[in-house]
């Protein structure tokens, strides 16, 4: 019987990625730098310091990693402030009140900084619902690498057997995989160009996901 679900964030909860993306391709024009669409489709799933690591080893950028992240942090916090569309997505929010209602632990483990976290989690009142909050800023490797779902499994009431990760995308499902943890692939809209066959089981909408289906996978 599974007693813990681990959640990814971006695309899973909430898609703050159109925000992510705006900023993050902001700050390429002001560096100056041409970021192709399969170029960024590859950044899916890495914390914000692995890109910028990534950029600027790949186009020899004198900017110390810090202050690109710095940036890009800045471009994203304006428009996460204005954009009052965003909203959790559909049939998320139920499913995180059913498994709760049935004493499910929760465990978020999100390759997104703590300040983004807490932004998403204080506007849509996610923190009664979940146990621990990992972020991929505190790991130096991002998924596919297992490290944020191996420690987010060691946070769990029961043994690593007995967890579920639910992800979004290829490199996400691969350090879930990787970690030895059963996972769910939500194939949504928003996860295009991502490769989750590598998952236990894909679901496209949250509405095939309950504590009565979670339990038993």
């Amino acid at each position: 019987m599974k007693q813990t679900v681990i959640f990814d964030m971006d695309g899973v909860i909430v898609d703050t990625e159109p925000v992510h993306r705006f900023a993050y391709f902001q700050h390429f024009d002001e560096l100056d730098i041409v970021i192709t669409e399969q170029m960024f489709t590859s950044f899916t799933g890495n914390s914000t310091r692995n890109v910028f690591q990534r950029v600027k080893e790949m186009f020899n950028l004198d900017h110390e990693v810090e202050d690109l992240i710095q940036r890009k942090r800045a471009i994203f916090n304006d428009a996460f402030d204005y954009k009052e569309d965003l909203e959790l997505l559909e049939g998320v929010e139920n499913l995180i009140k059913d498994l709760h209602h049935n004493n499910v632990q929760m465990i978020l483990a999100s390759s997104a900084s703590k300040v983004t976290i807490e932004r998403v989690f204080k506007r849509f009142g996610l923190h009664q619902y979940f146990t621990h909050i990992v972020s991929g800023e505190d790991f130096p490797k991002s998924k596919p690498h297992p490290a944020i779902f191996e420690h987010a499994a060691s946070l769990s009431i029961a043994p690593k057997e007995s967890c579920i990760v639910i992800e979004d995308s290829t490199n996400g499902v691969k350090a879930a995989k990787a970690a030895g943890i059963y996972c769910v692939g939500y194939n949504s809209v928003h996860s295009k160009l991502q490769d989750l066959s590598e998952a236990d089981v894909v679901v496209n909408h949250f509405n095939e996901l309950n504590f009565d289906k979670v339990s038993k996978l």
